[in-house]
């Protein structure tokens, strides 16, 4: 071993005793200053900030996010704040009259002593069982104490467990904290249901993308003082509406196992037998690429199905399918579904935890299987390939459907509460 690798070693060894020592005291040192969060009503104001975890990166919750503040920028004083970011450009449009900041800047490599030794320590302030965690450290943690207790007055709104937490905790006296779910209750690890169960009660408002998930947080957490249910909202797409005589079958998401892409193949390799000239195309990247393209060869599907990627043109994508297929294992509330049905196309979606079945109606907007089903999701895209009139039907009715969950009826909904008064919290 070189001496070089032996010093890394030594380091890492000594950091891990460290923590391993520290991370107890810390902890108590830390959350022990929630009582700085007085028990008096938040202060008036039209200051809304939204933190997320990284405004500039990828996923539904920053997309969705950023199109909420977007909104809201033509009533409040609104700002989007990342706690970390990694890229020179956002992979989203920032929205016009929206302040976006962020706290860790990892564009260029960290300087300066303190920054690079409390960078390699763990964070104590995310759950262990929170995916964000191996992104943060005890440097962010203090970054984003020093933010948290910065604020005076307004409107916090946080977007991920550990960012609520957070909130709950360390947020000033005069602060409105909301706190948002955009996965569901149940797809928490335990060591994050049990912070949640703790420190959520702090929080002025707890708001769902489901009804669903609502009532899991009415019925297992009594002790949160106002709940709401608001869904993400949708802005128009690019492109024309679906063509419902295009033999294509589309997909998008993460390449990675929520969304369940190693299932959609199972369920083509049946659904396009016997059914020549149809193309499944997939759109979205992820660690699962080699797995899912090594996937598609096994099974005989390199002529008939085609990983396509990341697009900036989503909507156009859309536009030149006729079926859309949902095959996540589970969701919050999944967008790129609403997207589908806003261009008219016909949608088959395993009934997984949350959000399908708040979406569609089986049968009246789209067709509804049962979670992990392969054999009737393939039953169900055979029948949709089959059938242009059942397409036809179905994606008319989805188009009725999904304008609920329009930018200005969403906007209206996030307005009454922001403008109701919030809810004593002695």
């Amino acid at each position: 071993m070189s001496i070089r690798k032996w010093r890394r070693l030594v380091l890492r060894t000594l950091l891990r005793a460290l923590l391993a020592v520290a991370e107890p005291a810390l902890r108590a040192l830390l959350w022990p200053a929630n009582l700085w969060r007085a028990r008096r009503a938040p202060e008036p104001s039209r200051r809304v900030v939204f933190l997320v975890q990284h405004a500039y990166g990828q996923g539904g919750t920053i997309r969705t996010v950023l199109n909420c503040a977007g909104s809201l920028a033509d009533r409040y004083d609104v700002a989007v704040v990342g706690l970390v970011r990694t890229r020179r450009t956002p992979a989203f449009p920032l929205p016009d009259g929206v302040a976006v900041s962020c706290l860790d800047d990892r564009v260029e490599p960290p300087s300066g002593l303190v920054r690079k030794v409390l960078s390699r320590v763990p964070s104590v302030l995310v759950p262990r069982g929170e995916a964000s965690r191996k992104h943060c450290s005890l440097w962010t943690d203090l970054l984003l104490l020093r933010f948290l207790r910065s604020l005076r007055g307004g409107v916090l709104i946080t977007t991920r467990p550990s960012l609520n937490l957070a909130a709950a905790a360390f947020a000033p006296p005069g602060v409105r904290t909301i706190g948002q779910e955009h996965m569901n209750l149940g797809r928490h690890r335990a060591d994050v249901r049990a912070r949640i169960a703790r420190r959520y009660g702090r929080l002025d408002t707890v708001v769902t993308l489901t009804p669903t998930d609502l009532a899991s947080y009415e019925r297992e957490l009594p002790q949160v003082r106002e709940l709401r249910c608001i869904p993400n909202a949708v802005p128009p797409l690019d492109g024309p509406p679906a063509d419902p005589h295009a033999k294509v079958v589309v997909a998008a998401g993460r390449l990675v196992p929520q969304k369940g892409f190693d299932l959609l193949l199972a369920a083509w390799e049946r659904a396009a037998d016997g059914r020549p000239g149809w193309e499944l195309r997939v759109f979205g990247a992820g660690r699962l690429e080699d797995a899912l393209r090594a996937d598609i060869a096994a099974r005989g599907l390199t002529g008939s199905a085609f990983l396509m990627g990341r697009t900036a043109a989503m909507g156009e994508e859309l536009a030149r399918a006729s079926v859309y297929a949902l095959s996540s294992r589970f969701e919050g509330m999944p967008l790129v579904l609403i997207e589908a049905m806003s261009k008219g196309l016909a949608v088959v979606a395993f009934d997984c935890p949350t959000g399908p079945r708040e979406v569609m109606t089986d049968g009246d907007d789209g067709l509804l299987v049962p979670a992990k089903d392969v054999a009737a999701f393939a039953s169900a895209l055979g029948r949709l390939m089959d059938d242009a009139d059942l397409r036809i039907r179905l994606g008319r009715r989805a188009v009725e459907t999904v304008t609920r969950y329009a930018p200005s009826i969403v906007a209206d909904q996030w307005a009454a509460l922001l403008d109701d008064q919030p809810r004593s919290s002695s």
